[in-house]
């Protein structure tokens, strides 16, 4: 005789739902928080990514996670200069192609609708603003235009639809989780500390121009090449000094923006779990910092891992619930 739920019911569980944020090289540290995770035995049903959040997101609903580990592990100053294939006259600073031809030779073929795990990668449309949501198509697509930071990456075309960095329109992307039936969801933030304390500096006034940045105008006009080539790479990436380059600078304001946003939609979309990985002093371009930042987002897990715990498995209980007849 068998036994089974009885007409019109149906057993109901608590999807688990995982919402990886955004923040450039920090974002290594998505792979110490899913591995930490993992071996507490809380598995998401579901990963929504921004921007960096997206990489990890969708190598790990791939079953990738130990291929981008171990890449991330590998890298030093010299490999990440490697990767940045510099492009002055596109729409950014960095073609990304070079990336691109790594991350498909792990991923060429997969495709979201194909995964496991539900994903979703978070882009921003150019033009409209459009909050988009890629949830079909090469998981290496979404990826590139999830990440595409606007003046540094180069922007990626889907379906017609010209796509930059999501972090713009959603930087912690809950509400996608919530969006696909997750019944908890826990919320990864990278800027917590970072950005999260500004406040209003009165009477600041001018600085003035130092002698090296009056030397390197000179080097400027004298048009020698050499001078030329390391006068960009002090543009791009700062000076030996304090002075910020223009990507810092690029990647900042974009940082701070997304702060803003974040702190906005988390308010409005509140997670039912925040795990804050500690990452002041590490660099938006410190992707050879993979170690320490992996190490952090375990630590970040494990401050909170008992009562995270305990409400990931009150969720998970099954429960009775009506279904509709049709």
């Amino acid at each position: 005789m068998q036994v089974g739920v009885p007409k019109g019911l149906r057993m109901a569980y608590g999807k688990i739902g995982i919402a990886l944020g955004g923040g450039a090289a920090r974002g290594w540290a998505h792979i110490g928080v899913l591995r930490a995770l993992s071996q507490a035995g809380i598995v998401p049903d579901i990963v929504a990514g921004t921007s960096i959040g997206a990489v990890v997101g969708g190598c790990y609903a791939a079953g990738r996670l130990d291929e981008l580990e171990g890449f991330a592990r590998d890298l030093t100053r010299r490999k990440v200069f490697g990767y940045l294939d510099f492009n002055l006259t596109g729409s950014g600073l960095i073609t990304g192609q070079r990336l691109v031809e790594r991350l498909d030779g792990h991923l060429r073929d997969v495709h979201i609708e194909e995964l496991a795990t539900r994903f979703v990668a978070v882009a921003t449309e150019i033009g409209t603003g459009h909050e988009v949501w890629l949830s079909r198509g090469r998981v290496v697509d979404a990826m590139r235009a999830s990440y595409a930071l606007p003046g540094i990456f180069k922007p990626m075309s889907i379906d017609g639809r010209w796509l930059f960095d999501g972090a713009l329109v959603n930087p912690v992307p809950v509400s996608v989780c919530r969006a696909l039936g997750a019944r908890y969801v826990i919320a990864v933030n990278l800027n917590s500390d970072l950005c999260g304390r500004g406040t209003v500096i009165a009477d600041a006034g001018a600085v003035p121009e130092t002698a090296e940045e009056a030397a390197a105008k000179g080097m400027l006009k004298a048009k020698n090449g050499r001078a030329a080539r390391k006068l960009l790479q002090r543009q791009l990436f700062g000076s030996g000094d304090s002075s910020p380059g223009i990507s810092t600078v690029m990647v900042d304001a974009f940082n701070i923006v997304q702060d803003r946003i974040a702190r906005s939609r988390l308010a409005g979309d509140p997670p039912d779990a925040v795990i804050n990985p500690r990452l002041a002093g590490i660099g938006l371009f410190d992707f050879h910092f993979a170690d320490e930042l992996i190490s952090r987002g375990m630590t970040a897990v494990q401050r909170d891992l008992d009562e995270l715990g305990r409400e990931v498995s009150a969720r998970r209980t099954p429960r009775v619930a009506y279904a509709h007849l049709h």
